[in-house]
């Protein structure tokens, strides 16, 4: 039996986060990740430059993507979904201290879980890479290598995760900044492990490696002074954990972690089949794939994963209240917002995708025609933006209202999707097929867990929703057609790095401004809205 009682939902819930302070949470968590994801591209550019899209390149993109993999399957996927319910029970009760035992009993648990499969996956690294990239196996050095950088990158694992908890707990606080930030410090580690420690290293992509590591554990020490001084510090109680006194936070959290797994992480899980299947290609592909999946993610990150983490404790909230009309209209405000800014950015990365790939990477060991590769699969990545952010906000409202079966159904259909479409299209497209099948069961993912909200909370796409798709397409196109004249006209391939910054950054802002400027001509209401929080902000 455990020592402490479950804590029940209190009676008078937390109050619900309003609109605004939604879109103050979103704006914090944009402004962050997009100073992130502009160093993320400064480290890409980096490790483009100097490592290309070799052999060498390929073995640190399939062991940098095992940890990532986990850390966001379990991490900021699962755990994420199915801590923050749970926690907030506990704040919302008001008692710090209960509020305090559950995260160190957490915290305990997910430590010692994460110690076991660190060590189980240096044990057995050769076979987990075997199953990760089996193509790889008739190539023995490639192999090898990709073997040695994983065992160094593996510990990741254990320090982000336990980054993922802390940076959630700040969040059910409504402390959106320093969670925000931390990525930073991974891509400064990466590009100090590109320029400082590679030059002297026997295999260069080894600093590669240790940049990984250390930026996991630099991350979590940033966060641990902010819990301490929160009075929730992250310490070891282990008899929270033993079988008479196991706190009840860890089983509930178990309960709705376990099914989240693959509700809430079906596209990553189809990245991973991406690398399976991308072994078997030609070298480079994966490399290829890696690339185009760093562009999409620039947008994903600053509005879809920036959404879906600052709406998840008001759909919690909503939930506590049993106020369903609210969630529905909580829902409908994210899916527009986010549909508004997905819908363009899909557009402009699709039809400016070479320059801007050409910009960003074209140098050194990166060449013209590895960019025309990388290009095809961005093309087919990028047709999946709105469908990637969707997820993020859709899938949340089954786990703040705790149904965990509906999304596992539907992540099992489309992982069994994605291998159809991938075997189907790498074939005929290769790489670029890969990346296609991912699209698609992202598309068939997020249509149906719409669909079934419908039953769920009686959601359906309103009106207003669906006179925001109209007129943002019409913005879209009206953008999307002086984009391709102003390439079409101005653009110079050959030209310097410096002269290519200098035409298509003026072009992709005049672009952005065409957008704007005809939304607010049709008389949407959603730019409006952005606006009017931006002043009150500034004032």
């Amino acid at each position: 039996m455990s020592s402490e009682p479950a804590i029940s939902p209190p009676l008078s819930p937390a109050p619900v986060p309003s609109r605004r302070n939604l879109m103050r949470a979103m704006g914090t968590i944009s402004l962050f990740t997009l100073l992130s994801r502009i160093m993320g591209f400064v480290r890409d550019m980096v490790m483009a430059h100097h490592f290309g899209a070799g052999m060498g390149a390929d073995a640190f993109f399939v062991a940098f993507k095992l940890p990532n993999f986990l850390r966001r399957l379990f991490a900021e996927g699962a755990f994420n979904t199915a801590f923050i319910p749970v926690f907030s029970d506990y704040v919302a009760s008001g008692n710090k201290e209960a509020a305090r035992d559950a995260a160190q009993a957490i915290f305990t648990a997910l430590t010692v879980i994460l110690l076991l499969v660190v060590l189980f996956g240096q044990l057995f690294m050769p076979f987990v890479v075997l199953i990760a990239a089996p193509g790889f196996a008739d190539q023995p050095d490639k192999f090898q290598l990709t073997v040695e950088l994983t065992r160094v990158t593996f510990p990741y694992i254990l320090f982000i995760s336990l980054v993922a908890m802390a940076s959630a707990i700040l969040n059910c606080y409504n402390k959106f900044a320093l969670p925000a930030v931390n990525p930073l410090l991974l891509n400064l580690c990466l590009i100090f492990g590109a320029l400082v420690l590679a030059p002297h290293m026997e295999q260069p992509t080894m600093g590669l490696a240790i940049g990984v590591l250390l930026g996991g554990i630099i991350q979590l020490a940033l966060l641990w002074p902010a819990l301490q001084q929160m009075g929730i510090p992250l310490r070891l109680r282990w008899r929270a954990i033993s079988r008479q006194h196991r706190h009840p936070a860890i089983g509930r959290l178990l309960t709705l972690m376990g099914p989240s797994v693959l509700g809430v992480s079906v596209a990553q899980i189809n990245l991973l089949v991406d690398l399976f299947i991308a072994s078997w290609l030609p070298v480079g592909s994966i490399s290829y794939l890696y690339y185009a999946d760093r562009l999409v993610e620039f947008p994903l990150g600053l509005i879809g994963i920036a959404m879906g983490t600052a709406i998840l404790p008001s759909f919690s909230a909503r939930a506590a209240h049993n106020d369903l009309d609210g969630l529905r209209q909580d829902l409908d405000f994210a899916l527009r917002l986010m549909l508004l800014i997905n819908i363009p950015a899909t557009a402009g990365l699709i039809a400016m995708r070479e320059p801007i790939l050409s910009l960003l990477f074209e140098r050194g060991a990166f060449s013209s025609e590895t960019t025309l590769l990388t290009a095809q699969a961005l093309f087919a990545y990028g047709l999946g933006l709105s469908a990637f952010s969707t997820i993020k906000v859709a899938a949340p409202v089954y786990y703040s209202l705790k149904d965990t079966r509906t999304p596992v159904k539907i992540a099992i259909t489309c992982m069994l999707a994605n291998i159809v479409f991938s075997l189907l299209l790498m074939g005929p497209l290769r790489h670029a097929g890969l990346a296609l099948a991912t699209t698609l069961s992202a598309f068939l993912n997020a249509g149906l867990l719409l669909y079934h909200l419908r039953g769920k909370i009686g959601y359906r796409p309103g009106r207003p929703l669906l006179i925001m798709l109209f007129k943002t397409c019409l913005a879209t196109t009206v953008m999307t057609l002086f984009l391709l004249w102003t390439q079409t006209t101005f653009w110079q391939a050959e030209a310097s790095t410096s002269l290519k910054a200098i035409i298509l950054i003026p072009i992709l802002l005049a672009g952005g401004l065409l957008f704007a400027l005809t939304t607010w001509l049709l008389g949407m209401e959603e730019p409006r809205a952005l606006l009017r929080n931006l002043k009150r902000r500034k004032n």
